[in-house]
C-alpha cells in the first residue's frame, strides 16, 4: 500500500486536535491509515521503521506536525495534502471560535468567574506545566497535573509548596482522580461507596476502581499521585497528604494505595502513614514481595486481589475469582504453528504491563518490556518485543508529539500488525480502557486492526491468539457490554480483568508447549 508523510512546520497541535485530524482524515475515501503527530526524534524513528519514506521525514524537527498517511491507491497525494489544510482550517475556527465565546485566557481569568473553586487543572506542554501549576497554588488551589515531561526538580519544588500550604499536586502525568465523584483525566463511571483509592498509576487505579464495582462495591475518592511520587527524590509527599486527609474522610471506611514498589526511606513513611490512618488498608506495590501481617494492613500481589481484598474489608461478600477455562488455552494451543512460543502484551496503561510481568514471571517466563520489573530485561529499542514481551505503550517515549494510545489507538494499531508479522508471537494481550478522555469507541477502532492482523498470522499458516481485558463499566459512556461485543465479533478471548487475561495468556501459551511431541 502506498505510503507517504506530510509535514506543517512549526504547527503545534495538542493531543486531542491530533486525535481529531486522525479520525477526519483516516475517514477519506481511500485512506487505510491516518496518523497525526509531533515531529519528535522518537516519532521519526517510529514512522522510518512503519516503512514511511526518509526523504519525507529527513528535514523534521520536533515542533512540526506530521500526518503519516496509508491509501489503498484511489486517492492521490494532493487530495490528502488539500484535505490536511481544510481540516487545519477547520479546526482553528471552531477553536478560535470556543475561545472568544467561552474559555477564560488565564488562570486568573477563570478564577474569578469561579471564586468557590479549589482545584486547578492543568494540562500543558511539559516545559510550561510547573509555571502554571505553580501559580495555581499560590492562588490556593489544588492541582491536578495532567502534563507529562516535568522535570524532577520542578514537581519536588511545586510538593514542597502544597505540602506547606496543605493542597494536593497530583501529578504530574496523572492520568485518573475521581474527587467527590467528580471524574479528572481518565476516569470510568463507578458506583460510589466506602472505598477510597490512592495511586501512583492511573490505569492501575481504573482497573482496580472497575473490579470493586464488579464485585459490588463503590468509590468513594480516587486520588492520584503521580508517577514519581514515591520515588527518594519527591519522598511520597502526595501520597502521605492524600491518606491524612483520607483519614479525616468520612465517606471513606477503606483505602487502596497502589504503585510500583517505593524507594526504601519513603516505603518507612508510607508503612507509618498507613498505620496511622486508622482505617482498613489494602497494599499493592506492583513487583514487590512479602506484606503485612496485621488483618488491616493487607499486602497483595495484583489488581484483582486488590480489588477483593478491599470489597472484603469494606464488609462486602465477593463473588469466586472466575478461573481461566483450560478448554480455551487448549483450543487455541493447538492451532498455534510450531514456531510460535512468544507472549506480546501490548498495554495503554504502565501498570497493566507491570501485572503482566508479575504474572508471567510466576509462570516461569522471563519478560522484557521497557518497564521492566528487572533492570537486566530492558528492552533495548521499546519499538521492538524481545522474546515475551510487555510494552506500556503510554509511556513518555510513545507519547512525545503524540496522543496517548488510549486517546488514539494509531500507535497499537501500527504494533500490533508488527507482532502478527513476528512468526514467533503465539500470543497478543490487549487492555481496552474506556470513561471518561478515553477513546469513544476503542474496541471498534481496534477491531478492523485485530482482524487484519489475524489475518495475516493466518496467511503465514498461523494462529494468532489475542486476549483482552476491558477496564470499564456499563456506565461508562463506551458502555463495556458493546465494547466487548465489539471484540467477541473479531474473535478476541475476553477475560474479566487485566489480572486474569495475563493468567490465561501463560496457560495458553503452557497449553501450547505442552502440545508439541
Amino acid at each position: 500500500m502506498p505510503v507517504f508523510a506530510l509535514l506543517r512546520p512549526g504547527l503545534y497541535k495538542d493531543s486531542l486536535t491530533l486525535m481529531r485530524l486522525s479520525e477526519t482524515l483516516a475517514a477519506l475515501p481511500g485512506v487505510r491509515r491516518a496518523t497525526l503527530l509531533m515531529g519528535t526524534g522518537a516519532n521519526r524513528q517510529m514512522l522510518l521503521a512503519a516503512g514511511y519514506p526518509e526523504q519525507e521525514l529527513t528535514a523534521c524537527r520536533p515542533d512540526d506536525l506530521v500526518a503519516a498517511i496509508e491509501v489503498d491507491g484511489s486517492v492521490g497525494r494532493e487530495t490528502i495534502d488539500r484535505a490536511l489544510d481544510d481540516a487545519l482550517s477547520d479546526t482553528a475556527s471552531r477553536t478560535q471560535g470556543a475561545r472568544q465565546a467561552h474559555a477564560p485566557r488565564s488562570l486568573a481569568a477563570a478564577r474569578s468567574r469561579r471564586a468557590d473553586a479549589n482545584l486547578a487543572m492543568i494540562s500543558v506542554p511539559g516545559p510550561y506545566a510547573a509555571a502554571e501549576a505553580m501559580k495555581a497554588l499560590r492562588a490556593g488551589l489544588n492541582v491536578f497535573l495532567f502534563s507529562d515531561n516535568v522535570p524532577l526538580a520542578d514537581e519536588r519544588r511545586l510538593k514542597r509548596l502544597a505540602e506547606r500550604k496543605s493542597l494536593l499536586v497530583m501529578g504530574p502525568d496523572c492520568g485518573t482522580a475521581i474527587i467527590n465523584q467528580v471524574p479528572l483525566g481518565f476516569a470510568n463511571a463507578v458506583r460510589r461507596g466506602p472505598i477510597a483509592i490512592v495511586g501512583a498509576s492511573g490505569t492501575g487505579i481504573q482497573e482496580i476502581a472497575c473490579q470493586i464495582h464488579r464485585l459490588g462495591g463503590g468509590i468513594s475518592q480516587a486520588i492520584g499521585t503521580g508517577g514519581r511520587d514515591l520515588s527518594e527524590a519527591v519522598g511520597g509527599i502526595t501520597t502521605r497528604a492524600a491518606l491524612r486527609l483520607l483519614a479525616e474522610d468520612p465517606a471513606t471506611s477503606v483505602v487502596v494505595v497502589i504503585a510500583k514498589p517505593p524507594a526504601p526511606s519513603v516505603a518507612a513513611l508510607i508503612d507509618a502513614a498507613l498505620r496511622e490512618l486508622g482505617k482498613p488498608a489494602v497494599v499493592l506495590f506492583l513487583g514487590a514481595e512479602g506484606g503485612f501481617g496485621e488483618r488491616s494492613l493487607r499486602r497483595v500481589s495484583d489488581l484483582e486481589a486488590a480489588a477483593r481484598a478491599a470489597v472484603g474489608l469494606a464488609g462486602g461478600v465477593p463473588a469466586a475469582v472466575e478461573a481461566e477455562d483450560p478448554r480455551v488455552a487448549r483450543r487455541e494451543a493447538a492451532r498455534h504453528a510450531r514456531g510460535q512460543r512468544y507472549l506480546r502484551g501490548l498495554f495503554t496503561g504502565g501498570t497493566y504491563a507491570l501485572e503482566a510481568q508479575v504474572v508471567w514471571r510466576r509462570a516461569g517466563l522471563a519478560v522484557h518490556s521497557n518497564a521492566a520489573l528487572d533492570d537486566g530485561f530492558a528492552l533495548d529499542d521499546a519499538r521492538r518485543s524481545r522474546a515475551h514481551t510487555a510494552v506500556d505503550l503510554g509511556d513518555d517515549a510513545f507519547t512525545r508529539g503524540r496522543p496517548h494510545p488510549m486517546i488514539d489507538p494509531a500507535g497499537r494499531i501500527e504494533r500490533l500488525l508488527q507482532e502478527a508479522r513476528d512468526p514467533e508471537t503465539a500470543v497478543v494481550v490487549l487492555d481496552i480502557v474506556l470513561g471518561t478522555g478515553a477513546h469513544a469507541n476503542p474496541a471498534g477502532a481496534l477491531a478492523p486492526a485485530i482482524a487484519e492482523a489475524k489475518a495475516i498470522a493466518a496467511a503465514a499458516g498461523r494462529r494468532l491468539t489475542v486476549i483482552a481485558a476491558v477496564c470499564g463499566t456499563e456506565n461508562d459512556p463506551q458502555d463495556r457490554t458493546r465494547q466487548e461485543a465489539e471484540l467477541r465479533a473479531v474473535d478476541v478471548v475476553l477475560a474479566p480483568g487485566s489480572t486474569a487475561a495475563a493468567r490465561l495468556a501463560a496457560l495458553c501459551l503452557e497449553r501450547t508447549a505442552e502440545a508439541r511431541p
